[in-house]
């Protein structure tokens, strides 16, 4: 099983730590485009119009000024360095040693500068978007991150995906990012009816998926597997109320969560 997670913009930023090696980070095989995604990174960051081009507003000029010192900003995992709703709901400082090596093996984080990252790679804190687009990276007016990544993260997760299932916690952004493979693909929708009508919220929808993951995850590390789409309908099924649409050839398949009805 492949658990797929967007990343976060919001970041804790270590302060201990080596600069980021990126010949050390997971599937090497991506060192080069990285390297051109951290130069574009720093020369843009530099700039004037560094705060529009990366699209944030003045509360966060300082973390388009640590951009520009990336390659010996110190460094720590992914997983304490990425925070927000997601990632307090995987709540990773209460994994039992078994589950962190659950997770190791099973988590692929998405990301706009590194392209894709397992949970103890070594990072520093940055601020870029997969929909921010970085002059530098193919055309003369650059491209979205999102679909710089696409040809590289093809090469490489589509070999890591194989046959495995694929629960893809991803946000449409960084989905675009990969197209997994669709005949083991199980996209994780969160609904909560309000006052009879099914709605996304997106709070609880992020924090749901955080909680499914850590769900699996604990699941795993029993010594359990999820192998199948039926199989994650089950294994979900014991803490939600789910719907399952079963992957095809064509299309990915759907695992709806139906949260408890809000008044």
């Amino acid at each position: 099983m492949l658990i797929l997670l967007p990343p976060s913009e919001t970041k804790t930023a270590p302060t201990t730590g080596d600069p980021v090696n990126l010949a050390e980070l997971s599937w090497p095989q991506l060192t080069a485009a990285r390297e051109r995604a951290l130069k574009a990174l720093v020369k843009v960051s530099g700039q004037r119009n560094a705060m529009t081009v990366l699209g944030v507003g003045s509360s966060l000029e300082q973390e388009v000024l640590r951009n520009q010192n990336l390659s010996s900003a110190p460094t720590a995992p992914a997983l304490e360095v990425y925070n927000g709703v997601l990632y307090d709901a995987l709540s990773r400082n209460s994994f039992t040693p078994a589950q962190r090596a659950t997770a190791e093996q099973s988590i692929v984080i998405m990301s706009a500068l590194w392209g894709a990252l397992r949970p103890t790679d070594r990072i520093p804190a940055y601020r870029l978007s997969g929909s921010t687009a970085l002059r530098g990276l193919g055309k003369s007016g650059g491209l979205k991150m999102s679909t710089y990544w696409k040809p590289h993260l093809a090469e490489v997760l589509g070999g890591e995906a194989g046959e495995q299932l694929i629960v893809d916690c991803r946000s449409s952004t960084y989905a675009s990012a990969f197209d997994a493979p669709k005949q083991n693909t199980v996209t994780v929708k969160v609904v909560q009816p309000v006052h009879g009508r099914r709605k996304v919220v997106s709070h609880n929808a992020k924090h749901t998926r955080g909680e499914l993951a850590r769900h699996l995850i604990g699941y795993e590390a029993q010594g359990a597997t999820v192998r199948t789409a039926e199989d994650l309908r089950a294994v979900a099924g014991q803490r939600w109320t789910v719907e399952l649409a079963e992957p095809s050839a064509k299309k990915a398949g759907e695992l709806t969560v139906v949260l408890p009805e809000q008044g």
